[in-house]
């Protein structure tokens, strides 16, 4: 966890700014949400300048609930682009697409 901590720092003075890229769907089955996971998660350490994933299962299932929703750092742009177009990430793609009915996404720079 410190090499993390020091590559933002790093990022952070040479003027990089890490990216933070936010997905909610709602999913037509709800029992979906587990595979949708563990896939998602399953990303973790292939894509490089992918710092963090983690993907939360909503458990309160109100009528404004998202089912799934996936939080991931990223170290730049650059790597967002990358992350979205890793042969990785686009094996996942079809599958979350099959099993959703809204999305909604939101990146940011920190």
């Amino acid at each position: 966890m410190l090499g993390v901590h020091a590559d933002k720092t790093q990022a952070f003075q040479s003027g990089v700014q890490m990216i933070k890229h936010i997905v909610m769907w709602k999913l037509r089955d709800k029992a979906d949400a587990a595979e949708i996971k563990e896939r998602l998660e399953d990303l973790n350490g292939k894509i490089p300048g992918l710092l963090k994933i983690e993907v939360g299962i909503d458990f309160l299932a109100s009528e404004q609930s998202a089912d799934v929703v996936l939080y991931s750092e990223l170290e730049s742009r650059e790597a967002l682009e990358l992350y979205q177009t890793h042969p990785e990430h686009l094996a996942v793609v079809p599958i979350v697409k099959a099993a959703a009915i809204a999305r909604t996404v939101v990146d940011y720079e920190v």
